[in-house]
């Protein structure tokens, strides 16, 4: 029997619940090898965490060191330190910080801190943001159908319907609408959350801004989720990028170095809820992660973060970023069909869709088939990306950009 039959036969779908394929056994800098032996220029590093590139050697090297010594402990370890100080001194907004292994634990650990702070229970977010796999998280993330806003449309199945009474939900780059709200409700809130960068759009001039002030006026913890951005827009994130601070942030993926990761961090006197001595018994934020602060984990972290605060690191991303970007803007040109690359040049991609794209619904208007179509092509010339991304990473090359802008305007003349 097959890998992939013994996959149908265990796993729901034959898969993970991630990308449902080809099966990838090995990957080295910018490329993977599949089950079948097949290369492909890798745009997907595993959902982003692969900044630097699959089996960077300082990350190789830093594991290696460790794993002989312990994999993991349940107990505060060196490496842990260490990398919690490196972020803390990255993050304008981070006095402290506190370990989890997953994006959707920070986002749900986030907003759970921020309901301690303010004993508030409302969380307002923006629609099409992503915040995990939590009950509060999964509310609209991609409604299938338009909603009045602020109303809250759950994504799953099994979420409790009383939680959608628990969210409210702004459009992404409108500020009178974000202001509006958050002065409605401000006695209800007990944070605002949302992604700086959305994941694809980047926020209009005064949009960051305008929401800090509102959430400022009125004492509401303010969260951005740099689960993505966080290290890859630049060192210190999102919040150094634009330079917006908030009063919490969520990371993951890149300060694991492919490894189970993530984090809260923040403004002290809110992280003093995780601080059982420092607060009432009624306001302690219980956390426990069998794996949090995994010092294999931190170390491949704190080996990542050093290679990024080299002189020029960013450097390398940005220039493939950008010329491969131009370059599908030229395909896009050449073929004469409606589409556009939104996003940055470490984290974009091709939307087929005409007009500005400043938030969901306006993604919404782009042509999924073609998106579909287009990407199963580039797979089948050895391209591999998500649904919707082109991350970037420091391994790529020039190299991997002309071949992959030789299969994209292939993609185009086919259809």
């Amino acid at each position: 029997m097959s890998l992939i039959d013994t996959a149908a036969r265990v796993l729901p779908g034959g898969h993970f619940g991630n990308m449902a394929g080809p099966m990838i056994v090995e990957g080295q800098g910018a490329h993977v090898r599949d089950s079948e032996g097949r290369d492909y220029i890798d745009y997907l590093l595993g959902s982003g965490p692969m900044f630097l590139g699959h089996a960077h050697p300082a990350v190789v090297e830093a594991v290696l060191a460790q794993v002989p010594r312990g994999t993991t402990f349940f107990a505060t370890n060196p490496a842990g330190i260490a990398l919690a100080e490196a972020i803390v001194d990255a993050l304008p907004c981070a006095d402290q910080l506190r370990f989890v292994s997953s994006g959707s634990e920070a986002d749900m650990y986030a907003m759970r801190l921020a309901r301690a702070f303010r004993r508030r229970d409302k969380i307002l977010k923006f629609e099409g943001g992503y915040h995990g796999m939590s009950d509060h998280g999964l509310m609209s993330l991609a409604p299938k159908r338009a909603a009045n806003f602020p109303r809250a449309i759950p994504d799953s199945a099994g979420i409790p319907a009383r939680v959608a009474d628990d969210m409210l939900v702004a459009p992404f780059n409108d500020i009178d609408a974000a202001v509006a709200l958050i002065e409605a409700h401000h006695d209800e809130l007990g944070g605002v959350i949302m992604e700086p960068f959305q994941r694809l759009i980047p926020p209009r001039p005064g949009f960051l801004e305008a929401v800090r002030a509102a959430t400022a006026k009125h004492g509401i913890p303010l969260i951005f989720d740099e689960v993505v951005t966080g290290f890859r827009l630049a060192y210190g994130g999102a919040q150094t990028l634009y330079g917006v601070t908030p009063d919490l942030c969520t990371l993951g993926k890149i300060i694991g170095g492919g490894f189970p990761l993530a984090a809260i961090a923040g403004r002290a006197d809110i992280m003093a809820h995780f601080d059982r001595a420092l607060v009432a018994e009624d306001r302690w934020l219980m956390q426990v992660g069998t794996l949090s602060g995994n010092p294999v984990a931190s170390v491949a972290g704190l080996a990542t973060l050093e290679v990024l605060r080299q002189p020029g690191a960013y450097a390398g991303v940005e220039a493939m970023g950008r010329a491969l970007m131009a370059g599908l803007t030229e395909h896009i040109r050449t073929a004469g069909i409606e589409a556009q690359v939104v996003g940055v040049p470490s984290l974009f991609d091709v939307v087929y869709a005409s007009g500005e794209i400043a938030n969901y619904r306006d993604m919404q208007r782009a042509d999924a088939a073609m998106q579909a179509r287009v990407n199963r092509h580039l797979r089948d010339a050895g391209i591999l990306k998500g649904d919707s991304k082109f991350y970037m990473s420091m391994a790529h090359t020039q190299a991997d950009v002309t071949a992959t802008l030789d299969a994209f305007g292939d993609a185009l003349r086919g259809l």
